[in-house]
């Protein structure tokens, strides 16, 4: 073979290859703002380039930035963390596809592609199962504004484990007091467990939380929550995401867009997550775990 003409076939595979490897290289907008939050941003693009296999091309939002240098930008699929990162990919011309993440369950589900930051409840009624095989139904007081998608989907979570779901509405933080206190006086603590979501009106940290502590401490009614900031304080166990994991997730689901996949149009609650248990909580409700059960939670309140 003549030398120019290996030449030639030689920088057409180096060509090839470096095509392939771009057409994995994942856009990425995310805030750019202070810890702790920065260090979950890096957490979830550090799980993007593991699953993309390549470096992301990150585009750090700093506060009112619109990512004006991504305008005209070829790119066909773009990762939005946080709403400013969604604000911001909503507003590229010309339009890419974007999958988000980093965003509360509110989001319009049917607009996006992505994945939440609300744990998937089938998630929480399993391991509440599995610490509380007696507990026959979850009480949950929500706003449905924010929270109406998400109780339909945990329905179906709760008759999949054998649980019946009292799903109660609550437009605001007077009504969801109401709801709590009627609750609580006649909950039962052998067969029913109180769910708090992520829901700022109806999980109220200054009112709500305070009295659901002080009820279900009084009255031995298990309470788990979709926020590990809840297990701190006492309730019994919660989850949150893992970072990275999460990271490979979405960047399984642009992979797919921007490989021509079909992807189905929605968010989907969180599976990638780690689990924070109570232990002081779990012995004054007769749960003496052992070592051996606790290994099973990722984190323990009080810490040791």
């Amino acid at each position: 073979m003549p030398l120019n003409h290996r030449f030639l076939v030689c920088a057409s595979t180096l060509l090839l290859l470096s095509s392939n490897a771009a057409a994995q290289s994942l856009t990425v907008l995310y805030p750019e703002i202070g810890e702790p939050y920065r260090a979950v941003f890096a957490e979830i693009i550090q799980g993007i380039e593991e699953q993309s296999k390549a470096r992301a091309h990150t585009v750090p939002l700093a506060a009112n930035s619109d990512a004006a240098e991504l305008r005209g930008n070829a790119a066909r699929v773009v990762i939005a963390l946080g709403r400013q990162g969604l604000r911001a990919a909503s507003a590229l011309e010309p339009a890419p596809a974007i999958v988000v993440g980093g965003i509360g369950g509110s989001t319009d589900a049917e607009r996006y592609t992505g994945i939440s930051l609300t744990p998937d409840p089938a998630l929480l009624f399993a391991t509440l199962k599995g610490l509380l095989p007696g507990v026959r139904r979850v009480i949950v007081v929500y706003n449905p504004q924010t929270n109406a998608a998400l109780i339909r989907i945990a329905q179906d979570a709760a008759r999949t484990q054998g649980l019946e779901l009292t799903a109660l509405e609550a437009a605001n933080l007077a009504s969801a007091a109401r709801i709590y206190e009627t609750q609580l006086a006649s909950a039962d603590g052998c067969r029913d467990a109180l769910w708090l979501p992520q829901d700022a009106v109806t999980v109220d940290e200054n009112t709500i939380l305070p009295l659901v502590l002080k009820e279900s401490w009084t009255r031995s009614l298990p309470v788990f929550s979709s926020s590990v900031l809840h297990v701190k304080k006492g309730v019994l166990f919660g989850m949150y995401p893992n970072n990275q994991q999460l990271g490979r997730d979405l960047a399984a689901l642009a992979l797919s867009m921007q490989n021509g996949e079909t992807v189905r149009r929605e968010v989907t609650p969180l599976r990638a997550v780690r689990t924070a248990l109570n232990t002081r909580t779990a012995s004054h409700l007769g749960l003496n775990l052992v070592v051996s059960q606790q290994r099973n939670f990722d984190a323990i309140y009080p810490q040791p």
